[in-house]
């Protein structure tokens, strides 16, 4: 009970320093995002997760995403990942007109999961993306090459435990990512950090193989010349076969 509270406090401290000590612009949107995972046999699998994103004040679809990868089970709790994404992007110029950019990505990952006490799981996950980016319009040549590292941590701790194995009943996650571009900054946001997002949800485990959780994600993005918090709305599952 003791380390369900200071990881309690440390999330909500988490959460509130950036947008206290260094907000500039601060946003609200939207998500929501479904997680597939899928094993096939001893060492193979696949993933796949699609998100939708909204702007500001979930003033209309800012983001769809798509992600698909082929998964190598080294051990139970150690996967590497090859996969691919598409990340369309929608704006709106002064004029109410509408723009998009599409991004293919190329991206590598290894998932590393652990029992951080005999009833709370943690995660990490190391990803490197190969980010390419298409023209703004048809008229702007904006295109570029980028890549970025990312590293994300997450811990679920069941409300009731009731054995090792937690198949069933509500949860709380906390997760971290952080996000730092290691080539062609300039073309992003001319920083090596470039963002972090950090989660609490409340969540239902239905079944070992599906999840439901609604919680808060703070994204503070690093802009070229000044920093966004956008405080998001996130609707999720997962499942597991």
């Amino acid at each position: 009970m003791q380390l369900k509270k200071q990881l309690l406090i440390f999330a909500v401290l988490l959460l509130a320093a950036p947008a206290r000590l260094l907000a500039q612009d601060n946003q609200f949107s939207g998500w929501a995002a479904i997680f597939h995972s899928q094993k096939l046999s001893e060492h193979w699998g696949y993933s796949f997760d699609g998100q939708l994103r909204s702007h500001d004040e979930v003033s209309y679809l800012k983001h769809i995403l798509l992600r698909p990868s082929a998964n190598y089970y080294f051990a139970k709790n150690k996967v590497g990942a090859l996969g691919y994404a598409y990340i369309a992007t929608y704006g709106r110029t002064p004029s109410n007109e509408t723009t998009f950019r599409p991004e293919h990505r190329i991206w590598q990952q290894y998932t590393y999961t652990h029992k951080l006490t005999k009833h709370i799981q943690l995660a990490h996950r190391l990803r490197l993306e190969q980010r390419f980016l298409g023209n703004t319009a048809d008229n702007k040549n904006d295109r570029y090459f980028a890549q970025r590292f990312r590293y994300f941590a997450r811990a679920v701790i069941p409300m009731k435990p009731d054995s090792d194995v937690f198949t069933e009943g509500a949860f709380l996650a906390l997760q971290n990512e952080a996000f730092v571009n290691v080539q062609n900054k300039n073309k992003v946001n001319k920083h090596f950090f470039d963002q972090n997002r950090a989660y609490v949800a409340v969540g239902y485990r239905f079944s070992k193989s599906f999840d439901a959780e609604a919680g808060y994600l703070n994204q503070y993005i690093k802009q070229a010349d000044a920093y966004v918090v956008n405080h998001v709305a996130q609707l999720a599952f997962y499942t597991r076969f």
